[in-house]
């Protein structure tokens, strides 16, 4: 059995809900951990708030930001004096509201032609770029692969080297059951050449559309539940056999379930936690 305490939502499940709401719809869940976003709607991550006040906001709703999603390409070398300054913005918000991490997302697009050998190259390159920030003020990175075909960062092991080789140890992989449902890591990794110990956060969420794998996209992904072809709960089972202590975060982008009112959103989350955590 998974505590509940390890448990996170993250902001993508109640986008129309203002941090306020969020914050309160999650404790109201018994959820006291969350995921806030830079990709809402044109809202910054605390909705235009000072982080003072943001913060304060969190404390007096009994949950914590355990990480701000996420600064984009941060892999390809000619966005990377772009990705730095962001970057300064995030970790100063970060630092700021009591959030002790930054999720980095690698480019993701048909129009990337570079080799693998490159791909991996300025992966590293950007690491080791962004190590003086994140050292500076205590954060940790933590890197996501995404699975699509078109990702230029798609494999666990794939991050596990580029952290090896940048050198620095404010890295940590971030797990995604659909990603690596969908991405070109088999079963074997887990247990295998992948260590579990580098896993900082896992985003959980399922798909239920019986469509081809390849076919598969954010707008399919729902809670987790009984019918999820992906078994994100057994791979959930599969990381806490294999050592791993740290949290779980929903992270469904489906716009089925995003539309649901707060009472329905919240029966709906109700059920996928008892589900995941049995």
């Amino acid at each position: 059995m998974i505590a509940k305490s390890r448990i996170a939502l993250n902001r993508i499940a109640a986008p129309s809900l203002g941090l306020a709401d969020f914050y309160e719809f999650a404790a109201s869940l018994g959820i006291g951990k969350v995921e806030l976003r830079n990709d809402i709607g044109g809202k910054d991550p605390i909705d235009g708030m000072s982080a003072g006040d943001a913060a304060r906001l969190a404390s007096d709703r009994g949950v914590e930001v355990i990480s701000i999603n996420a600064l984009q390409k941060f892999n390809l070398a000619s966005d990377r004096p772009k990705a730095l300054d962001e970057l300064k913005a995030l970790v100063e918000m970060a630092a700021g509201i009591g959030c002790k991490a930054i999720v980095l997302c690698p480019n993701n697009d048909s129009a990337d032609v570079r080799s693998p050998e490159l791909r991996l190259s300025e992966t590293v390159d950007s690491l080791v770029a962004f190590a003086p920030l994140f050292r500076a003020s205590g954060l940790l990175g933590y890197i996501e692969p995404l699975g699509f075909g078109i990702s230029s960062l798609a494999s666990l092991l794939a991050a596990q080297e580029a952290i090896a080789k940048s050198g620095h140890d404010s890295y940590r992989v971030l797990y995604d059951t659909f990603h690596h449902y969908i991405g070109p890591d088999d079963a074997a990794t887990l247990g295998g050449p992948y260590r579990v110990a580098l896993t900082g956060l896992v985003h959980i969420s399922g798909v239920e559309a019986s469509i081809p794998r390849e076919a598969y996209g954010d707008k399919h992904r729902v809670l987790v539940g009984p019918a999820d072809i992906m078994k994100s709960r057994e791979q959930m089972r599969v990381l806490e056999r294999l050592g791993y202590e740290g949290d779980y975060s929903f992270e469904p982008f489906s716009r089925d379930v995003q539309k649901l009112g707060k009472r329905e959103l919240g029966s709906a989350l109700g059920k996928s936690l008892d589900f995941v955590v049995a």
